[in-house]
């Protein structure tokens, strides 16, 4: 049954409410942003061995009704898109448009995580390059819209720890240029990450910011590690926590943030509705919690839409989401100063306005 125009015209009215609020988005990946009309057009420009339509085109990059929601088949649309960053002009090209897309959706604090080995596989680019072209298009992308912006690198846990360790140095060498953290991705049922923790420990001694993928595909005890052994500020979805009430309890007594994403973990095969996934009940047990968009461009997402999402289907209030929006700046890894001046700005969106 097709919706009614009413109720269309009310998800649009209750989007575009949404659109207009100041949002903080902590968990959004560069490479999981790229649009398909600009993925057409670098397939005509570079003569890339890929479907020149939107329609075949859109199974290869984004997640369809069909697909199977599994790691796997999520995974694989990563292996297609990275044949896309073929130079440094792409590069620039793909983190400005990420960062109008978050602009234009309201977003105002955005960290916008990278993969460097991404974009070095078929750009020719060394790790080093690549990083200093993300770091300076970022820049001047942000300060063109008025946004702040910070960069964590992200490494995956099935490539080798040599390539691991040196990214992550880079990314201490660049920790005054807007690096603010790392991330470790990747499937967390498939490689234990026991082998990573000597880099991740390295990095916060270096002053870097640690967010971990755990408790998305794997279990309560994947967030149980994350948090004492590789001694994460911040976990990527971390939804499976709540299995274990003993790692619920180290996750509210240590204070660690969670970057949640609902249709991320319904395309993935984590839940199968939204109705089914805990962010209520994570609210409830006093986790600390951020909704985010994770890959907005795969999951053909924003940030309003998983707002508007938690709304309709787990009843969250307007208020409860004006909430995690500050509890989101609170997590986030950019300058206290900058907290504070962005915390007194968005209260007075949120409240000296009457919104």
């Amino acid at each position: 049954m097709k919706p009614s125009p009413d109720s269309q015209s009310s998800v649009t009215d209750g989007l575009n409410e949404i659109q207009s609020l100041p949002k903080v988005d902590l968990h959004r990946h560069l490479e999981g942003s790229l649009r398909l009309q600009s993925m057409l057009e670098i397939i005509a420009a570079h003569d890339l061995d890929l479907p020149t339509s939107d329609r075949d085109l859109e199974p290869r990059v984004q997640m369809v009704a069909g697909d199977t929601r599994s790691v796997e088949a999520f995974l694989g649309k990563f292996a297609v898109i990275r044949h896309f960053f073929r130079s440094t002009e792409i590069i620039q090209r793909v983190v400005d448009e990420s960062v109008e897309d978050a602009v234009s959706d309201g977003v105002q604090l955005l960290e916008l995580r990278f993969t460097p080995s991404a974009l070095c596989q078929y750009s020719g680019l060394t790790l080093g390059e690549a990083m200093d072209i993300v770091i300076s298009s970022s820049h001047a992308s942000a300060a063109n819209r008025d946004l702040i912006l910070g960069l964590i690198v992200s490494v995956n846990r099935h490539e080798t720890i040599d390539l691991a360790e040196e990214v992550i140095h880079l990314a201490a060498d660049r920790k005054d240029q807007g690096i603010l953290g790392v991330d470790l991705a990747g499937d967390e049922q498939a490689t234990i990450s026991d082998s990573f923790v000597p880099l991740f420990a390295e990095a916060k001694q270096a002053g870097l910011k640690v967010t971990i993928h755990a408790g998305e595909w794997g279990g309560p005890d994947r967030v149980t590690h994350a948090i004492e052994v590789m001694e994460a500020d911040r976990i990527g979805h971390g939804v499976r926590c709540l299995e274990d009430p003993s790692v619920v309890q180290l996750a509210r007594s240590t204070g660690v943030g969670f970057e949640v994403s609902l249709t991320s973990n319904l395309h993935t095969g984590v839940f199968h509705t939204y109705e089914e996934h805990p962010l209520s009940e994570m609210i409830e047990a006093g986790l600390r919690v951020a909704i985010t968009t994770d890959d907005p461009s795969i999951f053909r997402t924003t940030l309003s839409a998983e707002i508007l999402h938690a709304i309709k289907y787990l009843g969250l209030s307007l208020e409860t989401i004006k909430g995690l929006t500050l509890q989101a700046l609170q997590l986030s890894f950019v300058d206290a100063n900058v907290k504070r001046k962005m915390e007194a700005s968005i209260q007075e969106s949120f409240w000296g306005s009457g919104v």
